[in-house]
């Protein structure tokens, strides 16, 4: 049979509504008509940019001089929350990875500020590299190339600040896949800095809802599987136009009939639009009321966002199409992590991030249609036998598919997907808790901790609107600190929501951050922020470093601050200036040295105290000193040739008047477009040799950004070390950038 689709009769009924006007008094003057209260969206953004635009804020939102901050909008959260983004330029050009997000409540008072920026911006806005050049280098990244949009020059801030070339390229991955590639490339060398795909990969199952309501358009003998109720929204084939029909009955109910597919497709988009709008008041996929369009249909084992449209293909068997409901919900919650503040940003972390915020949206949208047919879960495709294996991912137990539970440092070196278990893991527990009595199963723990959970609906709010204060750099630390403040300011008279979330954060072993959100119940309490810009700095024993101290308040009112500083090495002594503020102003901390003091590298706790005290970090490099200077950098950028020879950087280190240390550290960064290639030694003068790295087939990920720790102390520390690379596989390129050696 085929799957009727059942039209509702549309009719707006007010009955027995009246608007009833009490008569004024005979002798009444006129009265002139009170002016409306500014809307919370325009109080939210007069109040930013008063934020944005005050010179005690410069530190806080990393400005330069030649940096320029724009409203790009305002987006409205849930329980008056809103949240205005801004987007950087610097002396003209725009800055990916600079972009701003500034919380207010529904009075306009500012809450919280994200920053995607670690450091100000201090580069070159003149190009030494041709756009053909970098053009080339974009198309290289392919096997395949379809089409090459023209070099856009600006300015990349994720990490050290450079001038490059964007170049969109799309076509096919030496895999086949279909890529659509944001490149960077760094206008003075020409080398390629990083890339991001908006086509995010994701498999799925041919689930079926039986007879279900869909939303089309047409009349009489012309039909389409278009959604004119839900803007954008439609289903066809790969040619991109949507099925039509001479009547609106849809499918067959085969596994293998591509219409039966979209009306599962269809379905399933209709419930998460709906959900966005009924839970999040979100409007539509995009945000701005429209939605994607879905292609069904694809030749592969596959399913994926390509930052247009959604494209479904089939499982292994080729028996059912990949259009269940959670995963329908997965792939346009990659739509949505792309069209919220921040965007899709770069690296495995932030990969992996994407990926789970598509797992979460699926389980929510899964939850909201509540089908007999599919009952709410958390597990991912559970209907897909790609190999026989069940479900893809659990949420509640991400080991079960080989994926980790907690967070720890080698996220950011993990395959995307896997690299979702931790924050599928949080999400799990702040919505469930570690032992729930509805009949989802139990999960476990890192610190063997219980959490209570709060329901998915709480759960899906909080992310949700930790999600529009993202910025393009997010990590899993940025997202501790964006959910406690979602909860903090989404249930401001209890702390019930938040303590569950931040006991799933300590859970899943994502440690504490400095400056984030307490709870103490009832009225938010006065409460600042306090970071370091920069966090880091090198100086010789003898001179003096500074740094910037920036507060801010994040809830109730601005309040006193007084600095501190602790964990000086000896000879060292810390100055503010001021030595208070005012919550919302900075201070500069200067840290002299002294001839005696020693080498070496020493953190450097910066403490706030107030109404409440928070601390910030700063890490301090001495070179000289007593006892000679015992480290060194070389940050002389040098090619690794393609499954060519090794090359090597040298530090020469003179008058340390002692041998290399059990703990010597030597942090190195390669910029490498998959650094499974790589293999890395440190040679020290002698000529012996400590591996440090070796090559992976299975490690893909970009670049080398590691601080490895050699037992060195048989060594004599002076001489000439040198740092080997080898790449020792084809098809990828790179070059190390810096490296540091402190023995």
């Amino acid at each position: 049979m085929g799957r009727k689709k059942l039209i509702p009769a549309a009719a707006a009924l007010a009955a027995g509504a009246a608007l009833t006007l009490a008569a004024s008094p005979a002798s009444a003057q006129p009265q002139q008509s009170p002016s409306p209260a500014p809307a919370p969206a325009a109080l939210a953004a007069a109040s930013a940019d008063r934020l944005v635009g005050s010179a005690g804020t410069a530190s806080l939102l990393r400005r330069a001089d030649g940096d320029a901050l724009k409203r790009t909008g305002v987006v409205q959260g849930t329980r008056g929350l809103q949240y205005v983004t801004y987007a950087r330029t610097f002396k003209g050009l725009p800055v990916v990875g600079g972009d701003v997000v500034v919380t207010t409540d529904a009075a306009g008072t500012v809450r919280d500020t994200a920053v995607a920026q670690t450091g100000t911006i201090d580069v070159a806005t003149t190009a030494t590299v041709s756009a053909a050049k970098a053009t080339a280098a974009a198309r290289a990244r392919l096997a395949t190339v379809d089409s090459a949009a023209a070099p856009a020059l600006k300015v990349l801030a994720w990490g050290t600040p450079k001038l490059a070339y964007e170049v969109v390229v799309e076509g096919r991955t030496t895999q086949q896949r279909p890529s659509r590639l944001h490149v960077f490339v760094d206008a003075r060398t020409g080398r390629v800095l990083d890339q991001i795909d908006d086509v995010r990969e994701g498999t799925g199952n041919g689930y079926y809802y039986g007879n279900v309501t869909i939303n089309t358009s047409g009349s009489g003998s012309s039909y389409s599987m278009t959604d004119t109720t839900r803007p954008g929204l439609k289903c066809g084939g790969q040619g991109g136009s949507a099925y039509t029909g001479t009547d609106d009955a849809w499918g067959n109910g085969s596994g293998t009939n591509l219409e039966t597919a979209c009306v599962d497709a269809l379905w399933g988009a209709q419930r998460e639009v709906d959900m966005f709008s009924a839970w999040f008041n979100r409007n539509g996929i995009l945000g701005n009321g429209s939605n994607p369009p879905i292609r069904v249909g694809l030749a592969d084992v596959n399913a994926y966002w390509n930052g247009s449209y959604v494209n479904f293909g089939h499982n292994q068997a080729n028996t059912r199409q990949a259009t269940p409901i959670d995963v329908v919900g997965h792939e346009l919650g990659h739509a949505v992590f792309q069209n919220t503040p921040g965007g899709a940003g770069s690296g495995n972390e932030n990969g992996g991030i994407n990926e789970s915020t598509g797992d979460i949206f699926g389980a929510l949208t899964e939850a909201y249609a509540n089908s007999p047919l599919d009952p709410p879960d958390y597990t991912v495709g559970e209907e897909v036998d790609l190999v026989g294996d069940g479900p893809i991912r659990y949420m509640y137990n991400p080991s079960l598919a080989g994926d980790p539970n907690c967070w720890s440092s080698s996220i950011p070196s993990t395959e995307v997907h896997s690299a979702a278990g931790p924050l599928n893991h949080w999400f799990y527990l702040v919505a469930e808790g570690s032992a729930p009595s509805n009949g989802q199963p139990s999960s476990p723990t890192c610190n063997s901790s219980s959490v209570a959970g709060i329901s998915i609906r709480k759960a899906g709010e909080i992310y949700y609107n930790a999600m529009q204060a993202k910025t393009s750099t997010w990590k899993y630390a940025n997202i501790r600190t964006a959910t406690l403040n979602a909860a903090k300011n989404l249930y401001p008279g209890s702390c019930t929501e938040f303590n569950s979330v931040k006991a799933a954060w300590n859970a899943i072993s994502v440690p504490a951050q400095s400056g984030e959100a307490t709870c103490t119940g009832g009225t938010p309490a006065n409460d600042f922020s306090l970071s370091a810009s920069p966090a880091s700095g090198s100086v010789a024993a003898g001179s003096s470093a500074t740094t910037t101290i920036a507060t801010a308040t994040i809830s109730g009112s601005a309040q006193s601050v007084a600095l501190s500083a602790s964990g000086l090495p000896s000879g060292a002594t810390a100055a503010f200036s001021p030595a208070t503020v005012t919550s919302g102003s900075s201070s500069t901390l200067t840290i002299s040295t002294s001839a005696s003091t020693p080498a070496g590298t020493y953190s450097v706790t910066v403490t706030g105290t107030g109404s409440a005290t928070h601390t910030a970090t700063y890490a301090l490099t001495v070179t000289g000193g007593s006892g000679g200077s015992c480290a060194g950098t070389n940050g002389t950028d040098v090619s690794i040739p393609d499954a060519g020879s090794a090359v090597t950087s040298t530090i020469t280190i003179s008058g340390c008047a002692r041998s290399a240390s059990s703990t010597s550290a030597v942090a190195v960064t390669i910029v490498h477009s998959y650094r499974g290639d790589l293999v890395v030694d440190l040679v020290a003068p002698d000529g012996s040799s400590y591996r440090l790295k070796n090559s992976s087939s299975s490690d893909s990920a970009d670049n080398v950004n590691a601080t490895y720790t050699v037992n060195l102390s048989s060594e004599a520390a002076n001489g000439a070390w040198k740092l080997q690379v080898r790449d020792v596989y084809a098809q990828d390129t790179g070059y190390l950038n810096t490296w540091s050696l402190t023995l």
